[in-house]
Parts: C-alpha cells; sequence; structure tokens
C-alpha cells in the first residue's frame, strides 16, 4: 500500500506545485498592470498607453497567463484530454505573443517619453523586450516539439512564462523598482528558485530543461544590457523603430 500511495503524494504534491507557480506569475503580472490595465476604471490618473493597439495587447498576454493556471489545473484535475487540446491554441496564441510583443515594444520605443512606468531611455529599454519575445518564442517552440515529454514540456513552459513577466515586475509600485534593470531583473530570476528548490527535492539534482533553460534567462540579463548600451545596438534600435514610423 506505501509504494501504492507514495506515487500519488508525489503527483499530487507535483500538481500543487505547477498551479501555485501558475498563480505566482499571473499575479506578479497582475500587480504590475493592475493600475494601467487591470484597475484602470478605479485609478483616474495612471500612466497609460495612449495606443490602442496595447488593450488588445494586454488581453492577448493576459490570456496567455490565465491560459498557464488554467493548462496546470486541468492536469491537477486529471483532464489532460482537454490539456492536449487547449494546447493548440496555446502555441498558436505563443506565435500572436510574440508578433505582438515585438511590435508593442518597438510602438513604445519610438514614443518621445518612451516605455510608460520606465525611466530607462527607450532605445536602450528597447533590449528587454526583444531579448524576452526571443526566450519566450525559442523556449515554447521546444517545449511545444518535447510535449509528449511532459517533465520537460511543464518546465520550458513556466520558465518561459517567467521569461516574460519582466515587463510587468519593473512596474510593481515599489520604491526599490527605480534602481532599474538591476532591481526589476533580478527579482525576475526569484520566480526560477521554487524551480530550483523543486527539482533538487524531488530529483536530487536539476532537470535539464530547468538548467538549460534557466541558464539561457540568466545569461541572456547582462548580455542584454551590456549589448543595450554598444554603438551597434543603438544602431539597429533606430532603425528598428523607424520601420513602422
Amino acid at each position: 500500500m506505501t509504494t501504492l500511495t507514495l506515487p500519488r503524494v508525489r503527483g499530487a504534491a507535483e500538481r500543487a506545485f505547477y498551479t501555485g507557480m501558475a498563480l505566482a506569475i499571473l499575479a506578479a503580472v497582475f500587480l504590475g498592470f493592475a493600475r494601467s490595465f487591470f484597475l484602470r476604471a478605479w485609478y483616474p490618473e495612471p500612466r497609460l498607453a495612449p495606443e490602442t493597439f496595447f488593450y488588445l495587447h494586454g488581453v492577448v498576454f493576459t490570456a496567455w497567463f490565465v491560459l498557464l493556471v488554467v493548462q496546470a489545473s486541468l492536469v491537477g484535475l486529471g483532464r489532460t484530454d482537454v490539456h492536449r487540446r487547449l494546447g493548440t491554441a496555446g502555441a498558436l496564441l505563443a506565435v500572436a505573443m510574440v508578433a505582438m510583443g515585438t511590435a508593442g515594444a518597438l510602438i513604445a520605443a519610438r514614443r518621445p517619453g518612451g516605455f510608460v512606468g520606465i525611466d530607462v531611455p527607450p532605445l536602450r529599454f528597447l533590449a528587454i523586450p526583444l531579448f524576452d519575445m526571443v526566450l519566450f518564442g525559442l523556449m515554447v517552440g521546444i517545449a511545444v516539439a518535447r510535449r509528449r515529454d511532459p517533465q520537460t514540456h511543464k518546465r520550458l513552459m513556466l520558465v518561459a512564462s517567467v521569461a516574460i513577466i519582466t515587463a510587468a515586475v519593473a512596474r510593481w509600485p515599489f520604491a526599490f523598482m527605480k534602481a532599474g534593470p538591476p532591481a526589476f531583473l533580478g527579482i525576475t530570476d526569484l520566480f526560477l528558485v521554487p524551480l530550483v528548490i523543486w527539482d533538487l527535492a524531488t530529483r536530487r539534482r536539476l532537470h535539464p530543461a530547468t538548467l538549460w533553460a534557466g541558464l539561457a534567462l540568466l545569461a541572456s540579463q547582462p548580455l542584454r544590457l551590456w549589448v543595450s548600451g554598444t554603438a551597434g545596438w543603438m544602431a539597429f534600435a533606430r532603425w528598428a523603430t523607424g520601420l513602422g514610423g
């Protein structure tokens, strides 16, 4: 009986872990965009993006984080059949997010005031969302390709979602966010810690997906900060933002 019960307990704990992580990521996004998007009716003078495009952008990206919670919950409920059907919609949604995220970053970077709520020169800050889109698209693409390997698939989806919460974390209403990219990139990284602890507690080592996806995210952060200060990047950013001007 013990040998039968133990896998069930571990399975329940795993489902609770991934559902909890999905909820934590959704909460981080809600906190960052509460005043300017989710609760804007209660805040008469928030700093809003002036372009109508960002309403659709917000809906599409919110749909991803809600879907992340739903998908984790469906696995917890044993409805893997529905989970797989929604996975197709999720893959299409991810493609739309990469396109809209890239377009939104370029729109914001060409504004005279730059990114709403971000006190960083817009052409330099542009490196952060563009790198996010590359990482997100790459990780989700590999996760879809490895969908028959649940342990790899779920880790890649989780890290991909962490990779794109930086924009929300950067807008958390806390004074220490004034420190700029080191603060909000560092806090984003903290969302990887529970996954590392989970792997070490359940596997005694990091799963390869956790290791390589996590390292890719961590390595990209100093890289993008360095790249954003180079003459080459500034030339590229001016060219890219001028495409739709």
